[in-house]
């Protein structure tokens, strides 16, 4: 094996380990490569009422909305919508704003982690509702972008 390769083939780990006197380690299987969504997902369900990084840096721009007077309420995970039998949507938070309009607004990491479940039961939602609904995406300079879902 040559001294400035980085890694061996199959052979040459199989030939070092009977050289070496150990048995060869399980094959490790290597992770099919994800897509970007996938990479942006939740890895996992959070208990109840326990926010996302994403969801606790948007709850602090809503504090600061609403001291600078552009909001007057925030909640959330208030509403747990029945939009079909076996089909439920939580909107992540409900906001009122300074024209006293309620909005459902669903964080996002990016426009690619909607997925076509979470846009077909918002848009279904949107139709059921009296009230707008988002999706809130990060910004780099700190802020968000909203997109209304619907209607």
């Amino acid at each position: 094996m040559s001294k400035n390769r980085l890694r061996m083939t199959e052979e040459e780990l199989a030939a070092h380990h009977a050289k070496m006197g150990s048995r060869a380690p399980a094959r490790i299987p290597v992770p099919a490569k994800q897509t970007l969504a996938q990479v942006h997902q939740a890895k996992g369900r959070l208990k109840d009422d326990e926010m996302t990084k994403l969801e606790r840096r948007y709850a602090a721009y809503l504090d600061q909305q609403k001291l600078a007077g552009a909001i007057k309420w925030w909640a959330f995970e208030l509403v747990k919508l029945k939009i079909a039998k076996h089909t439920h949507i939580t909107i992540d938070f409900f906001v009122m704003t300074d024209l006293d309009e309620l909005q459902a607004r669903d964080t996002k990491a990016h426009r690619e982690a909607v997925t076509d479940d979470a846009l077909a039961k918002t848009k279904v939602a949107a139709e059921l509702c009296p009230w707008r609904f988002f999706f809130v995406y990060p910004r780099d300079d700190g802020g968000f972008d909203m997109e209304q879902v619907g209607r």
